[in-house]
């Protein structure tokens, strides 16, 4: 059994930093997760007490005053950090220029799906979870898929003169 102070990789790359009792994580510690992000806890055998999840951007996550892409305010976090684009150059994800998706997926926020498999790897391909009904169909209703095409501003093609 797991005792003591440590540190453990799951299987997912999910590395988990901290206090641990009877092989469960117990008191303080922290998830740090293969995307960047990260999720400090207090652990009561395995089960978090309270915690605080943040980005791997940076941005903290707060169920309290939660401000980012909520109803109010559309705007991505690196939006509010770095400013709006042009009227018409929108960003489509967080990321900018945004990752582009595999062939007949979508990006589901921590990886591709495939809705043929109902598989989503993470952004290096790796397995992350089969998708059940209800995500297969929250994915396909609200995820960016790989059809996509960007609306909005275009560039004025040059046209040649008829003769």
């Amino acid at each position: 059994m797991l005792e003591g102070k440590g540190e453990y990789t799951l299987p997912t790359e999910t590395r988990y930093e901290g206090e641990m009792k009877d092989g469960m994580f117990h008191g303080n510690g922290t998830l740090f997760f293969p995307n960047g992000s990260k999720f400090i806890a207090q652990w009561n055998h395995g089960i978090a007490l309270q915690g605080k999840y943040t980005f791997a951007d940076g941005l903290e996550y707060d169920k309290e005053d939660w401000r980012y892409c909520d109803q109010y305010d559309r705007r991505f976090y690196t939006e509010i950090c770095n400013g709006l684009k042009p009227a018409g150059r929108s960003q489509l994800t967080d990321l900018d220029p945004p990752r582009k998706i595999q062939e007949g997926c979508y990006d589901c926020g921590d990886g591709f799906y495939d809705p043929l498999t109902r598989v989503v790897n993470d952004y290096q391909h790796k397995f992350l979870r089969n998708a059940d009904d209800d995500e297969h169909e929250w994915i396909i209703q609200t995820c960016r898929k790989a059809w996509d095409e960007t609306t909005g501003y275009r560039p004025k093609q040059s046209q040649s003169p008829t003769t």
